[in-house]
């Protein structure tokens, strides 16, 4: 497994771009499999879950190719709607294909995702949902076959506002017969991203942004280019870059309408932050402030795919903070990983309580998951000395070569591969 050793205290300065969100990249090349024909899908982010799907796609039939940030795929060959066993585990992402492959075809198979263990993350309201638009479900221990001659509008009240099931309701519904209104729906922007790329295939969808989104279903779908909206937590995660090394970034194509909840915590901790529409200065030369309480829950409140890099501003920060998880049970795994750095964090049940230090140092620490690997690294370039991050694999799944982005802001860090393994020749001596 590749390793990032980084050399901290280096204030980080300069310009950087945000790259296009994950988040919406996924489901919306799952969405393109509804459309026959040859779509060009633009600002889409060089990750191991977008080569993930990219596979998948090609599996079914699909000619799906990455070309300098744009994908330019032909789904006219589809031949399969049986996504093979192997790529689901590699991503959870992958179960955004059963809406639209059910849609297009009437059948889909597919096993239990894999992707980060941050907790409890059940495909129950994906299927409850599909059922009520007319799909019969077939499980076994590792299969799930999902079948509809004609899917049928219907309203759909989800017990959670999970983005995933919102998201894979509202594919499937596109191309249902009637009207399909889901109710306590998930408010992300990458929701909105998907619902504005659904609509520009000849989709009728509106709602989203909201908790009630309302789908009227459509018999066909075209391709047409698309660009992906800015990745609110790569830029997240650059803006606490900028704070724990009291350094001084210009972020540019970002969203900060997308932040706003982070915007506010940052600016609660002492974080100068200007804005000036799509570029934002993020700057800091003294030590954080302490906050009293966050709490993490679905958008718009603060987002728990950054909890873990908030954590680490926190562990430096003046005074005690709190942090309580509201969303994923397992998400306090880095706690550990900090502490080994000298941070002072003690977990009770599903809250955390920070206690600043007045500095991290250097320490070999492990990426638990996606986002617990983004805080290792931002902990490594605050720290005195020389922490090592392993299992970068994680890091690499929603950060495109988190490496070189810090590298062209000033940061001591590089990408060490493990040494190949030499090959020795076996001399039998013979009498």
């Amino acid at each position: 497994m590749d390793k990032l050793v980084i050399e901290g205290g280096k204030p980080l300065t300069g310009t950087i771009r945000i790259h296009g969100a994950k988040n919406a990249a996924l489901p919306i090349l799952a969405a393109s499999v509804m459309a026959s024909g040859i779509h060009s899908i633009d600002n889409v982010p060089d990750l191991k879950d977008i080569d993930t799907m990219m596979k998948i796609l090609n599996a079914i039939g699909c000619r799906a190719e990455m070309r300098e940030g744009r994908i330019v795929m032909d789904t006219s060959g589809i031949h399969s709607s049986h996504i093979p066993e192997d790529l689901m585990r590699q991503m959870r992402s992958s179960i955004f294909l059963m809406g639209p492959l059910l849609a297009r075809f009437g059948e889909v198979r597919v096993y239990q995702p894999g992707g980060c263990a941050i907790g409890d993350r059940k495909i129950d309201l994906h299927l409850r949902g599909l059922e009520a638009l007319g799909a019969t479900i077939e499980e076994t221990e590792t299969m799930i076959v999902c079948r509809a001659e004609q899917l049928t509008g219907t309203d759909i009240h989800l017990d959670f506002p999970s983005v995933g099931a919102t998201e894979n309701l509202m594919m499937a519904a596109a191309m249902a017969e009637g009207t399909t209104m889901i109710t306590n729906a998930a408010r992300e922007p990458e929701i909105q991203d998907l619902q504005n790329f659904l609509n520009a295939m000849g989709a009728n969808i509106i709602g989203a942004g909201t908790d009630t989104i309302t789908i009227k279903g459509t018999k066909e779908l075209h391709p047409e280019p698309y660009r992906i909206i800015p990745d609110r937590i790569v830029a997240g995660t650059l803006m606490v870059a900028a704070a724990v090394t009291k350094g001084n970034i210009t972020l540019e194509d970002v969203n900060p309408a997308h932040l706003s909840s982070v915007i506010h915590v940052l600016r609660r901790m002492g974080v100068q932050i200007t804005i000036d529409n799509d570029i934002m200065n993020v700057s800091y030369a003294s030590r954080p402030k302490a906050v009293e309480r966050i709490v993490t829950a679905p958008y718009p409140s603060f987002p728990t795919d950054m909890q873990s890099q908030v954590m680490v501003l926190m562990s430096i920060a003046e005074g005690a903070s709190v942090i309580k998880e509201t969303v994923f049970d397992g998400r306090f795994k880095h706690v550990d990983e900090l502490c080994r750095m000298g941070a002072d964090i003690r977990v009770d049940m599903s809250s955390a309580i920070i206690r600043g230090v007045p500095r991290l140092y250097g320490a070999t620490v492990e990426a638990t998951d996606l986002r617990a690997g983004a805080a290792m690294v931002l902990a490594g370039l605050a720290a005195n000395g020389t922490t090592v991050v392993e299992q970068v694999h994680h890091i690499d799944r929603g950060y495109d070569r988190i490496e070189h982005m810090f590298q062209s802001l000033g940061a001591s860090i590089e990408r060490v591969k493990p040494a190949a393994k030499s090959k020795t020749k076996r001399i039998v001596l013979m009498d």
